[in-house]
């Protein structure tokens, strides 16, 4: 007998998905394997989606002049092994360089960080940033602590993910490839496999859902570049120690919205503090104007209004992404929220607008 009342129809529905979430969680053993499966795969898919839309554009381009797609993609894969080797040898020998001499001379940087504090300190300046009876030097030591714990169990994480480099460079590249071959036949198998009247609102949200994230990959890769230029010439400006490879830190730490950019400011500012307050106050400057620039002139330029998200929204969904996945969480949720919310708003439309504007 079919229940007529929607209030009651709505509730068994509820408790129907209820029970079946209560009776998967008692069989979560039947989904181990592919949990399991899911973390193997999990990065290299990431990594093939990313460069599917950066290079995406480049296959197009060369099949208006009627080359053959896989003729192409091998071009590109072999454009992409030159640039590899060309920054092995003459850009990777500096960063390495640069990293190792840092992470040789952490102990000297927290020596010179702690003389620059207790100066700062007997000048009278931090008394004025911390409660009375605090002392500002193990006030800004359990800060740093509490980064450096952070900051050790995000990598640790991210190391765990990733530590079977073998699987993850021989399946990214083939993913890859594969995508860009066979470019649009996912999109259309799922347009098949829908219902008939839903085939055109189907086709229209994977349309709309690639356009937004081949326009946000794009862009934040051109954006990250941009905020680059414009730290790492701050920095030679201002004679900043280690500048290359505090610059390539923020760049990559800045594909995580929000977080990345005080993580990545972090290490700028202490390494500026150990060579003078005022080289720490440069620092932070040009952090601060490289960001306003991005965010207020580069930023709207690139992106339009095809990233529609408040900034209050993205904090939230970084921080909460932040707690469940760690770094990875807060790099992939931006796009899933999107993709999220395009496929809301046009279910919204299709099943419930209408009933919802008769109330």
């Amino acid at each position: 007998m079919f229940i007529k009342n929607k209030v009651l129809r709505f509730t068994a529905f509820i408790i129907l998905v209820l029970l079946i979430i209560y009776l998967s969680s008692k069989v979560n053993f039947v989904f181990q394997p592919l949990l399991a499966l899911l973390q193997v795969v999990a990065i290299p898919l990431m990594l093939a989606v990313f460069f599917y839309y950066l290079i995406r554009p480049l296959v197009r381009y060369m099949a208006k002049y009627r080359i053959n797609r896989t003729v192409s993609i091998l071009f590109i894969y072999l454009l992409f092994a030159l640039a590899l080797v060309w920054f092995s040898a003459s850009q990777w020998p500096r960063l390495q360089e640069q990293l190792i001499s840092f992470l040789n001379n952490i102990p000297n940087l927290f020596n010179a960080l702690g003389e620059a504090i207790s100066e700062l300190e007997q000048s009278g300046f931090l008394s004025s940033l911390f409660p009375a009876g605090d002392s500002p030097l193990s006030s800004v030591t359990d800060y740093l602590n509490q980064g450096l714990v952070f900051l050790t169990n995000s990598v640790g994480g991210v190391v765990s993910f990733v530590s079977n480099f073998t699987v993850v460079l021989f399946t990214f590249p083939i993913l890859l490839f594969f995508m860009l071959k066979q470019e649009g036949k996912l999109g259309q198998r799922i347009v098949s496999a829908t219902p008939t009247r839903f085939q055109d609102d189907t086709r229209a949200s994977i349309t709309e859902i690639d356009q937004v994230l081949s326009g946000f990959i794009i862009g934040r890769v051109l954006i990250n570049l941009a905020l680059g230029v414009l730290m790492y010439l701050g920095f030679i400006l201002i004679d900043l120690p280690y500048a290359f490879l505090l610059t390539a830190v923020a760049v990559i730490a800045n594909f995580v919205p929000f977080i990345g950019a005080i993580l990545s400011a972090i290490p700028i500012v202490i390494v500026g503090l150990t060579q003078s307050p005022s080289t720490a106050i440069g620092s932070l400057v040009i952090i601060l104007v490289a960001q306003q620039i991005q965010d207020n002139l580069v930023a709207p330029y690139v992106f339009g209004k095809s990233l529609d998200i408040h900034p209050l929204t993205t904090i939230i969904l970084v921080l909460a992404a932040g707690d469940i996945g760690g770094i990875i969480g807060m790099i992939v949720v931006i796009p899933l929220y999107m993709i999220v919310k395009i496929i809301a708003i046009r279910v919204f439309n299709l099943f419930f607008k209408e009933k919802w504007m008769q109330l």
